[in-house]
């Protein structure tokens, strides 16, 4: 069995577009996605070259997820958490 994590670019909207792609290849035990991080890991014995094909076929951005990305999603919470929109405080 093999684990194949991505970074798909995509909204909560895409979820669904997501999963339906992944649906349609054999093997696949597990879908988990994380629409915060941008990252989809799935588990199943398809290859991982499918996967990311199937994907983007059905027009999401994909790549292999890198530890760069870990890297990048931290310190760009770090960095916009304290920047919250408050509707009450303009000036």
């Amino acid at each position: 069995m093999e684990i194949v994590e991505l970074k798909v670019e995509m909204v909560c909207i895409h979820e669904k577009r997501l999963r339906k792609c992944l649906s349609k290849l054999k093997g696949i035990e597990k879908v988990e996605v994380d629409t915060n991080c941008q990252k989809v890991v799935v588990t199943g014995y398809t290859h991982k070259n499918k996967i990311l094909k199937a994907i983007r076929r059905g027009g999401l951005k994909a790549d292999f997820w890198s530890p760069q990305n870990e890297l990048l999603n931290a310190y760009v919470s770090a960095n916009y958490a304290r920047f919250r929109f408050n509707p009450f405080s303009f000036f």
